[in-house]
Formats: C-alpha cells, structure tokens, sequence
C-alpha cells in the first residue's frame, strides 16, 4: 500500500473524573491523533503522550516534533507491504517511542483492512473476550478510595489496581483488605520507591496481591532483582521494559515475575507481540496496561491483549470509565463478567466519530506524498 496523505492531530478529553499518580495528576486527556491515508483507505492510530514528560521523556509536543519532522517522511509516498516493514524504516531514529507506535498503528489498521480481516486476528490473537479491570488513582483521602473501588466493583469489574507512593502505601492496601477481603487487587508504585524501601513492600506480601507494578526506578532492573528476592509476591515490570530485550534481560536477571505490555511505550504493536511471544517462551505471563487512551488506542490494546500470553486482567475499561464520550462507535463496554469483547470486523473494529474528533482538535496538520 502507497502511503498518500497523513495528518496530525493534538486533541484534549476531559477525563470524567481526575487520574493521580506517584508523578502527577491528570484532569484532561492530551494526545496526538494519526490518520494514514493508502489505497482509498484511511487508517488510524494514536499517540498517548501526555503535556509533560511524567511517565517517559515524551510529550505531546516533541511527539509532534518528530513526526512532522522524522517519521511521516519515512513512510509519505512510500510502498509498505506490511506494517512490520515499518520499524526498520525508524530504527536510525532514537527512542521517541510513542510517536513511532502511533504510526504504527494506523499502518496495521489500513492493512487490515485491506485485507479484511481484524487487528486481532492480524497479530494471532485467540480470545474473543478479555478479562479487564479498573486502575484507581491516588485520592485526596483513603475514604474516597473506597468509595471509588465500591462503585466500580458495583460496575462488574473483579480485579481492582491501586496507585501508590511513599506515604500512601502499606496503610492504604491494608484498609482495602480490611474493608473489601478477598478481591483481586494489585499495587502500582510508576517507579517511586527506592531499595532502601523494600520494607514497604515486604509488608505488602501478607495481603495477597496480585503483584506490584514498578516499585523501583524506570531504568533500574539489577535493585528490582535485588527486590523480588525479598519477596513472594511477584515484581511486574512496566515503564523498565522498551524493547523485547528488555525483557530478555529483566527475565534473565530475575527482575520479575510478570511483565506489562504496553505496545505506545515499546514502538508499537509489532514489538509488544514480539515481547509478548519471548515472555510465553520464557514462561512469563504478561498483562496489557493503559496510559488514559481514547478508544482508538484502546482499541489496538484490546487486540493485542487477545494474544494468549495475556494470563492477567487487562487496564483496559469501558470508554465510560473514562471519557463521558469517546471518539468511537460502538463506545468499549464491560460484560456481566468483567470482559470486553474483541471486534471481529476489519482493522480496529470501531469506527471513528471523526464529528466528536473535530470537537476536541486543538491542532491540525495535514502532509501530503511529494
């Protein structure tokens, strides 16, 4: 497929209610939209960056940078037989992560297509539903956290992940328990402890969870092995893992015991599945994690986490957990048994309300072939 047109959006969704995490907080959601236009097809993908460079070094703003200026000219007025032709068309380019996966993205959607057949289907998925839960961030009081897991185990959903950071730790989860019992819960720390903390989580081991999401620092996998030797509840790995690599060398080292998926932070789909087939072989199950998509993103992960390494619940809610209106039709739903289907139709499997797009554009741009 000859690649003709593309074009950039920043868009901004109010979230329905505020996200906080160990390194900021989030009322609105920021991003970049990209629309790939091929053989009288458009496809679509998505660049979660946020407004500041919290969760990794990318932002909205240098997202668009490197678009505009790198990785739409490498694929405008190209040939490309297949999305995974695209990563050795940006490897010269150096992390920038995000924005390579966007692109990505929208060249699996037109491919498939093309080939009308779905994106799960595309990258081997063989799940018609996936098991999901509900991630909470941090609230102004531990009153307001239950309150929150209380009306969303009320919604159906079975597993329940917390954030968490110095002083909002131990005391938390034990209250959870206390007050909820036996519900599948699991820890998120986004990297804000250090080894000299490991006694925080040493405590964790009597609640039973599920496991704990990068306590340690992003680029540290040698203390996050020093860590799990303390401990019986496994170590998930996140924001450490960029490459397939990665994980080979975390898993090695014994840094973890589950790894989370991320396809926006590896590069994009063909290198989430690669990470996801080396972990099967490795006999680490992985889990698919959000970053506060809109539906088209969502809709690339849900795909993805349909592969059957996916052995935990995904961070990948109904839109309405997030958005009061999304931009796809159908909005993602949850099922009476805390799964959402998996589109069987060609490419993403929903269509984009390009109306409710415009709505929320902030900026646009529009290249052309030369």
């Amino acid at each position: 497929m000859r690649i003709d047109r593309a074009e950039l959006r920043q868009v901004e969704l109010p979230l329905v209610f505020p996200f906080e995490t160990s390194f900021g907080r989030e009322e609105i959601k920021a991003c970049l939209l990209v629309r790939l236009f091929a053989d009288g097809l458009e496809g679509w993908g998505e660049v979660p960056a946020g407004t500041a460079p919290l969760y990794n070094e990318e932002t909205v703003g240098t997202a668009w940078h490197v678009l505009e200026a790198f990785v739409l000219p490498a694929v405008l007025g190209r040939e490309i037989a297949h999305p995974a032709a695209f990563p050795p068309l940006v490897r010269h380019l150096r992390r920038h992560h995000m924005a390579k996966a966007g692109v990505e993205a929208a060249l699996w959607d037109l491919h498939c297509q093309r080939e009308r057949i779905s994106l799960a289907t595309a990258l081997g998925g063989t799940r018609d539903r996936i098991e999901v839960g509900v991630s909470l961030g941090i609230e102004p009081t531990i009153d307001r956290l239950l309150t929150r897991i209380e009306e969303f185990l009320g919604r159906g959903y079975r597993r329940i992940k917390v954030k968490i950071k110095p002083g909002w730790d131990v005391g938390v989860v034990r209250v959870i328990r206390e007050r909820f019992g036996t519900i599948r819960l699991q820890v998120d720390a986004n990297s804000a402890f250090t080894l000299e903390q490991a006694e925080v989580f040493r405590q964790m081991d009597e609640f039973d969870l599920l496991l704990i999401e990068q306590p340690l620092g992003e680029d540290d996998i040698v203390d996050h092995a020093a860590l799990q030797q303390q401990l019986r509840t496994p170590i998930c790995l996140d924001e450490s893992i960029i490459t397939p690599d990665d994980a080979r060398k975390a898993i090695g080292l014994g840094s973890c015991r589950i790894i989370n998926i991320k396809a926006a932070r590896m590069s994009g789909l063909t290198a989430g599945r690669a990470t996801h087939d080396l972990c099967r072989a490795s006999g680490i199950p992985v889990w698919c994690g959000g970053l506060l998509e809109t539906g088209i993103g969502r809709a690339a992960n849900i795909a993805l986490a349909s592969l059957p390494n996916f052995l935990l619940p995904a961070d990948l809610s109904s839109s309405d957990r997030y958005f009061h209106e999304d931009v796809i039709d159908p909005p993602v739903v949850l099922n009476s048994d805390s799964t959402i289907t998996v589109p069987s139709t060609p490419g993403l499997g929903f269509a984009v309300k390009t109306k409710r797009v415009e709505r929320c554009t902030m900026r646009k741009e529009i290249y052309s072939s030369r």
